[in-house]
């Protein structure tokens, strides 16, 4: 008994190992899903040390990755979330409404809101250009994405004056969709760089997009897509500048798009069956050619009696 007691104190995690695992499936939870596992979490550590410890430091973090949106305190404007907009620990900046929101990461709401100050603002040049990306962003958006958000941001150069310098921005764009009764939630994330090079009178252009998606009615299917992309288009005007960019971040999210929904109509010929053997341990052949007559669940375990699992069998 002794000796088994001993054994069991050995494989006793410490403080700082629990911390750890809690902030992994913290920072890992799928879009919109963080609350869940956290609550979860707290009902599994037992300890309320760790848990306020691994929340206080993994909510800050997934809810800069993940770009989520608040809502102001007053209905003053909503303030994405994200390492571009963040000015310091718990204070979030809208360009658009020129204030700073001061933010509580765990509850995940704006607690207050102040005005901006000058030296957190661009200059009046570079927010000539921010301005009217931000506008031409913004009615792409809200044809793109029903529940989408989106920003600019000068992250390089605000203090340009005039023509002879060069400045920075960046469009983020971020869209969640969740349904948890219909046991799918999914999000869409953008980042794209636009770099004003003035002596070349070029803009260089840099995307990275991320999509995610988590199913988990009797299962749990997770994508994680992500791509990047480079483009560029010459220095204008502020209203020309503008429209081409947009033009450029339209194209390339929508061929993405396209992209994506052509992988998955091919999922009955690649995906599935790899999956499993081609022959499973039934011994029964599975009809390739009509996997789309099946649900993902019922009718797969039916067809290849194997439970609720889709995961490949032992060699």
């Amino acid at each position: 008994m002794a000796d088994e007691e001993d054994e069991f104190a050995e494989a006793e995690l410490s403080y700082d190992q629990k911390k750890e695992i809690a902030k992994w499936f913290l920072l890992n939870a799928p879009a919109g899903e963080i609350n869940y596992v956290s609550k979860d979490l707290k009902a599994a550590l037992n300890d309320e040390d760790v848990y306020s410890e691994a929340t206080r430091e993994a909510f800050p973090v997934y809810n800069k990755s993940h770009m989520i949106c608040l809502e102001m305190p007053g209905r003053a404007g909503d303030v994405i979330i994200s390492s571009y907009s963040e000015i310091r620990d718990y204070e979030y900046f809208d360009p658009r409404t020129a204030q700073v929101a001061v933010v509580d990461h765990v509850k995940q709401v704006c607690t207050k809101v102040r005005p901006a100050d000058d030296e957190e603002l661009p200059s009046p040049y570079v927010e000539e250009y921010r301005y009217a990306l931000d506008a031409e962003v913004q009615r792409y958006v809200s044809e793109a994405y029903p529940k989408g958000v989106c920003s600019v941001y000068c992250v390089n150069g605000k203090d340009a004056e005039g023509p002879g310098s060069d400045f920075e921005l960046v469009v983020v764009v971020s869209a969640i969709k969740l349904s948890p009764q219909n046991f799918c939630n999914g999000s869409w994330r953008s980042i794209w760089n636009i770099d004003f090079r003035d002596e070349s009178q070029v803009l260089d252009i840099k995307g990275k997009l991320q999509v995610g998606a988590h199913y988990f009615e009797e299962g749990n299917v997770q994508l994680d897509a992500r791509n990047e992309f480079q483009d560029s288009t010459i220095f204008q005007s502020p209203d020309d500048c503008a429209v081409a960019v947009a033009n450029i971040i339209r194209h390339h999210e929508t061929e993405y798009l396209a992209a994506l929904e052509v992988s998955y109509s091919r999922l009955p010929d690649n995906t599935f069956k790899d999956l499993r053997r081609k022959l499973p341990v039934t011994r029964t052949l599975f009809p390739w050619r009509n996997t789309l007559q099946f649900s993902l669940t019922r009718e797969v375990e039916k067809e290849l009696g194997i439970g609720k699992s889709l995961s490949p069998p032992p060699q």
